[in-house]
């Protein structure tokens, strides 16, 4: 399938981090409601990147332990987040975070879940968890349909994507749940929209793992066609993704 997904972000790292959406503090606002959310918790952000989710638990006054293998990201990710004096960067993956048994009282995995290796990753969440601990997955899902750019755009990828149609995040609530299982979790799902430019866009499609960079041969004709898609759509210089922000939450003993 093309690069591990260790390394597979590594040449797209500022793109990542000035293009990807956020997510709505609805979610937090979730955690807190739900699974008692405090500022005294300690949260192991795992897969954590350049920091998008970890920002927002480090604003809530949470200690964080932003797990992240790729050396690219975390760096990234920690000069984003300097200042920021209760979050500690660790080398590790989902399966390895090489964190002490029962040090962390949230786990959380933000647009990261679809890459891990999920038996042994919930295996290493129990571990790293507290007696009452929460595991939180939340995933940014793009719509493909709901308006003509939106479509447009799911073609574009579909025609040029190098590994598109294989990578493409195939999560169902049923698969969720066997991941908790025999624990038991909860959904919910959330409204997130994005307006950019062209330029926005362009880095936006460029930050995606599928999306071929310059010198591939299909990096062209994509840009030629995104263009097009941009002009016909465009609304004062600017398109709007809109996105599903699902969170499933529970314990996992």
């Amino acid at each position: 399938m093309g690069a591990s997904p260790t390394v597979r972000f590594s040449d797209r790292v500022e793109n990542y981090v000035r293009y990807r959406p956020g997510y709505p503090p609805e979610v937090l606002d979730l955690l807190r409601t739900e699974c008692v959310l405090q500022p005294s918790h300690v949260v192991a952000d795992i897969a954590s990147g350049t920091g998008v989710f970890t920002r927002l638990l480090l604003e809530a006054g949470n200690s964080v332990f932003a797990v992240e293998p790729n050396t690219e990201m975390r760096e990234m990710g920690i000069h984003q987040l300097e200042g920021y004096h209760r979050l500690v960067s660790v080398a590790g993956t989902a399966e390895e975070t090489t964190l002490g048994s029962a040090s962390v009282d949230f786990v959380t995995a933000a647009q990261a879940g679809h890459w891990f290796d999920l038996p042994r990753a919930r295996a290493e969440f129990a571990r790293i968890l507290g007696p009452e601990g929460w595991c939180v997955l939340i995933w940014n899902e793009r719509r493909t349909a709901t308006t003509p750019f939106l479509r447009d755009y799911e073609q574009l990828l579909l025609t040029y994507g190098t590994d598109y149609k294989e990578v493409r995040h195939q999560r169902t609530t049923a698969t969720i749940h066997e991941f908790f299982a025999p624990a038991l979790c909860e959904d919910r799902v959330f409204s997130l929209r994005q307006q950019l430019n062209y330029e926005g866009t362009a880095g936006r499609l460029l930050s995606s793992s599928y999306a071929p960079l310059e010198g591939h041969p299909r990096h062209a004709p994509m840009m030629q066609e995104l263009q097009r898609i941009f002009r016909a759509h465009a609304r004062d210089k600017t398109v709007e993704f809109e996105y599903d922000t699902r969170v499933y939450y529970g314990k996992l003993k």
